[in-house]
């Protein structure tokens, strides 16, 4: 089974911005070394406690220090942008790092209306012709626009001798119709939504199996994931990262994540202690042995060709750890 990372660059409440970033490289560099098949970097606008609105310039610093890890975005939040600009990007990134790059795509707003309106006077129009600049942003990658469209003679500059994989990461129906229609491999957020993810998965493999592609289709299925020695450590690391996601419902957890300490000690109403246990039946926790069992009945559940885990702890080396175990259990067994 190929595991692989998402990182939403998250700040601890102990944490500057900055010190944020570099553990998402040293989270790369530590998925490099235990043996993870790819490193991807969300997109986040103006959201209090992640750190990352640029995941093209954090996959430059990160392909400057890793060496075999493939590397992405998890998502470029294409409606804000023009598909030839992204191309560029990517495909300079592809030139850097030859053979290395995925281009994953989502069409979420990933802040507030008001940072959309920020960053663009046209998201929804953007969102509306999203399935558009997915064709856009295809041709250019592989520099095969027909000889009568007005793109035809223009390259996205440098051609790497790879281009970047194209990805559509989602949690629905229309995500999963889109990336079979589109021919290109599909990543669904398990770990951001309720609906029957089974059955959309496998609409997304129906649909791609009706039309002639290039490849294969793939399926990636994203899961929240917390590993320690112990049931009881593992359990305790996920708190922080739960309590976390309470407090920003709430407009709070402006701090970033907190300690396990303070995140032990806040007060929880009737109704956010339910929610506590029901987030806790969606993440998977535990020992080395239970978070495999855990993961390989997810991967039977969707028929995933690939895992893709993220793991948000107070401190970082509780998440590398985390990381680790799991590869460790999967190598030895």
């Amino acid at each position: 089974m190929k595991l692989s990372i998402l990182d939403q660059s998250p700040i601890s409440a102990n944490q500057t911005a900055k010190e944020a970033l570099e553990a998402s490289l040293k989270l790369a560099q530590h998925g490099e070394k235990y043996g993870y098949s790819r490193y991807w970097i969300a997109e986040h606008h103006d959201l209090s406690g992640l750190a990352c609105p640029a995941p093209e310039i954090m996959l430059s610093y990160i392909g400057a220090q890793t060496n075999t890890i493939r590397i992405g975005s998890g998502a470029v939040l294409l409606p804000y942008y023009k598909p030839y600009k992204v191309a560029e990007a990517f495909n300079m990134l592809a030139t850097l790092f030859p053979d290395r790059i995925d281009i994953g795509l989502g069409r979420a707003p990933g802040g507030s209306a008001e940072a959309s309106q920020a960053l663009s006077d046209h998201f929804l129009k953007g969102v509306w012709s999203f399935p558009d600049s997915i064709n856009d942003l295809l041709h250019f990658l592989d520099n095969d626009f027909p000889e009568d469209h007005p793109y035809a003679k223009v390259k996205a500059a440098p051609i790497p001798k790879q281009p970047p994989h194209p990805w559509l990461l989602g949690t629905s129906k229309k995500s999963a119709i889109l990336a079979g229609e589109k021919g290109i491999s599909y990543v669904f957020g398990h770990f951001m939504s309720d609906k029957d993810g089974p059955a959309i998965v496998e609409q997304y493999r129906e649909v791609y199996s009706k039309t002639p592609h290039k490849e294969k289709p793939y399926v990636i299925i994203a899961a929240t994931v917390f590993c320690a020695e112990t049931t009881e450590k593992a359990e305790e690391i996920a708190l922080s990262s739960l309590i976390w996601s309470i407090q920003r419902e709430k407009k709070e957890g402006n701090q970033g994540v907190p300690s396990i300490e303070n995140a032990k000690n806040t007060p929880l109403s009737l109704e956010e202690k339910a929610k506590l246990e029901a987030m806790k039946e969606k993440i998977i926790f535990g020992n080395p042995a239970e978070v495999k069992q855990r993961l390989d009945q997810l991967q039977k559940q969707y028929h995933a060709d690939e895992l893709m885990i993220v793991t948000i702890t107070y401190d970082p080396s509780d998440k590398y750890e985390s990381y680790r175990l799991i590869a460790k259990e999967y190598k030895e067994l």
